[in-house]
């Protein structure tokens, strides 16, 4: 069964338009997942809205959108007002200029899409833009209104389709300054760094997917396994940090294992993750 797209409408470049769809590149959607239950009874229990001074629940038609203005007070906004104030959504991809793939820091990256034709007559004017993307090494910027927000996406050729990726804006993106702020000023060793580089040269790869696990999700899918089953499980203890003093030899004893295949990775010490237990799923109500 072909996927259900998220977003329908035209890419735009130009005087030349072409019908696509969006549809979902990532998703979390098999990952485990966990209900919030009451210890005493086993029932599942739900979250509700309570005044924060009365104590009691809002009903959904008595629930409003307010700003803080400082102090406690607040102006509030109605649901036409905010709809009113969002630009209208024209269903269109519009480029507004092409750059290098490369020329866009990776930070600004936010979620993927996969770009396809709309409808089978797009094939052709799909499959020119596309190839002219991978010709040219580029990479188009377009804008559009995407589930009522005005999203920037790069779009790039990616195997038979193209990939649309949103954008972060610029006040969404937090200097590294701050972070980086209480960083020492270190000059790396020269023999340190010389065993450094070396190491990197003997395990360059290429990078492979399959081969770098959740261990999160593996190690929560052992977790469930082993209380369905009524067994226990031990803990993996963290890996020490390098001391400054060891540094040398830790180097060294890396630089010693050049002779081994370079892998991702592994969940637990190399094994396959294990198998995801079996759960019902609920019928849709």
């Amino acid at each position: 069964m072909a996927p259900r797209a998220n977003w329908k409408g035209a890419l735009k470049v130009g005087a030349v338009s072409c019908p696509v769809a969006l549809y979902t590149a990532a998703s979390t959607a098999e990952r485990i997942s966990f209900h919030i239950l009451n210890r005493k009874t086993g029932h599942r229990v739900h979250r509700e809205f309570v005044d924060s001074e009365t104590g009691k629940p809002v009903d959904r038609d008595d629930q409003i959108k307010g700003y803080e203005t400082g102090g406690g007070d607040y102006i509030t906004f109605e649901p036409e007002e905010i709809a009113k104030a969002v630009p209208d959504a024209d269903k269109t991809l519009s480029v507004e200029a092409f750059v290098r793939c490369d020329d866009i820091d990776d930070v600004y990256f936010d979620r993927p899409y996969y770009l396809a034709p709309a409808e089978p007559d797009a094939a052709e004017s799909f499959t020119l833009l596309r190839d002219a993307l991978r010709e040219a090494e580029a990479a188009a910027i377009a804008r559009t209104v995407l589930f009522r927000r005005v999203r920037s996406l790069l779009i790039r050729a990616h195997g038979a389709g193209m990939i649309a990726t949103t954008l972060n804006f610029d006040y969404e993106i937090r200097s590294s300054d701050e972070a980086f702020a209480e960083l020492p000023e270190v000059k790396a060793d020269k023999e340190m760094l010389d065993l450094a580089r070396h190491i990197i040269r003997t395990k360059a790869g290429r990078f492979d997917p399959e081969k770098f696990d959740d261990r999160y999700e593996a190690a929560l899918v052992e977790l469930v396994k082993a209380k369905m089953e009524r067994r226990k499980i031990a803990p993996p203890k963290p890996p020490e940090a390098t001391k400054p003093s060891d540094l040398m030899e830790a180097l060294r004893r890396s630089a010693a294992q050049r002779g081994r295949p370079a892998a991702g990775p592994r969940s637990g010490s190399g094994r396959k993750a294990p198998a995801r237990p079996r759960t019902k799923r609920r019928k849709a109500a």
